[in-house]
């Protein structure tokens, strides 16, 4: 949902999460759930640390120099974990909505990495000068220190959904990055599949990670979320989720999918999209969004200039993504169809349920001409898409 809409659901919104939450419960929106309560009050109780006064933080500089061993600043941090479908995006979404801090960020942890790893390459390129113009006559080769300040400058709460590590440049400095942000009085929260002693599990000198891990336990507060619920399966039980051909009907039942799994009622515009998604120091524009699931014309993803890029950014962001109008393609669409592939391995391979209208089935979509062999992994994609197995599949999930 939303975070305009979020805040309208409940006029006493401004007193945190519990309020809105409360709110959605009454309303019928949200079911009752023990998890989910037990997770919200832990929210509640961080809205309440961070609409206290800001603390003095003299331990980054002494860090950031090498003069001092960091200091705790600020409110403890949240790590939620938990099997998907349980309701930690939404909860997010939630506690996002209400913060009360102006510098606040939202990413998806793979997107943030791609997005440190770009700056630690800028600042070893940099010359010696130019690094003390950065960050000051101290400044020398290690470029974490520096990145640590940058993004504390940008953001007191950062929110990260979908917490996972499978990179072992990642691993190696997560540990020395977030004790760096904490220093700084940068809040974490984040949402992961895994506990997060199963980060990075079996990865490449793992034992080099394991820092990483006691901060967590150190610095966070860790909370499972486990109820017995299944949202996600639950709201999809027994739905068609490939249309075929393009027609009335099967626009008006991806629109009662969408409201349906975003737990508003049908044709209630005010409580979805759009959303701005960043990609690469770009916007990318989401006509319709809410909890989670995006909506999107097949003109809108394939027949503009977007490539992996921005596509791995949606699969990320999302984890259900409509897709309205696929034509039938074949040469004379083979920028569209290549784009469709693209976008359809993105989704594929990051666990995003996929609904859409087509014109015709998977074996149908390119029926013959240049690229049509090629297409064969995608309509074999498309069609295990539609199974009960990969519906099940976590989001993101590696």
């Amino acid at each position: 949902m939303t975070e305009l809409a979020f805040k309208d659901l409940c006029s006493d919104s401004a007193t945190g999460p519990q309020a809105v939450f409360d709110g959605l419960r009454a309303r019928g929106s949200l079911k009752p759930d023990v998890a989910q309560d037990k997770v919200v009050r832990r929210l509640q109780q961080l809205y309440d640390d961070l609409a206290a006064p800001l603390p003095e933080k003299p331990g980054f500089l002494r860090w950031l120099f090498g003069k001092s061993e960091p200091e705790v600043q600020g409110p403890r941090g949240i790590y939620i974990y938990g099997e998907v479908g349980r309701g930690k995006s939404m909860l997010m979404d939630l506690f996002f909505s209400t913060a009360p801090v102006t510098a606040k960020r939202r990413v998806h942890f793979l997107s943030f990495m791609l997005e440190v790893h770009a700056k630690i390459h800028a600042w070893r390129q940099m010359t010696p000068d130019e690094r003390v113009a950065k960050a000051g006559k101290d400044a020398g080769d290690d470029p974490i220190p520096p990145l640590a300040q940058d993004i504390a400058a940008g953001a007191r709460l950062l929110c990260f959904d979908e917490f996972q590590v499978t990179d072992v440049a990642d691993a190696m400095i997560l540990s020395r990055l977030f004790t760096g942000l904490m220093a700084a009085g940068v809040v974490i929260v984040a949402t992961s599949n895994r506990v997060p002693e199963d980060l990075y599990l079996n990865g490449l000198n793992r034992q080099l990670f394991l820092p990483f891990i006691a901060l967590v336990r150190e610095r966070l507060d860790v909370v499972m979320l486990s109820g017995p619920t299944d949202y996600r399966m639950a709201r999809l039980a027994g739905a068609k989720v490939y249309h075929w051909p393009i027609s009335d009907a099967a626009t008006k039942a991806l629109s009662e999918a969408f409201y349906r799994l975003t737990d508003n009622e049908v044709g209630d515009r005010a409580a979805v999209g759009p959303e701005e998604i960043e990609v690469q120091g770009r916007m990318l524009h989401v006509p319709v969004a809410a909890r989670g699931v995006a909506v999107f014309s097949f003109k809108r993803l394939c027949e503009n200039p977007l490539g992996a890029a921005d596509y791995l950014a949606i699969a990320w962001r999302y984890h259900t993504v409509i897709i309205v109008g696929i034509p039938l393609l074949g040469p004379e669409k083979r920028n569209e169809a290549k784009r469709f592939v693209t976008l359809i391995d993105a989704l594929y391979e990051n666990g995003v349920k996929l609904l859409c209208s087509a014109a015709a089935a998977p074996e149908g979509l390119y029926p013959a001409g240049d690229g049509a062999f090629e297409f064969h992994r995608t309509v074999s994609r498309l069609n295990e898409m539609q199974s009960a197995d990969y519906l099940a599949r976590g989001h993101a999930v590696t």
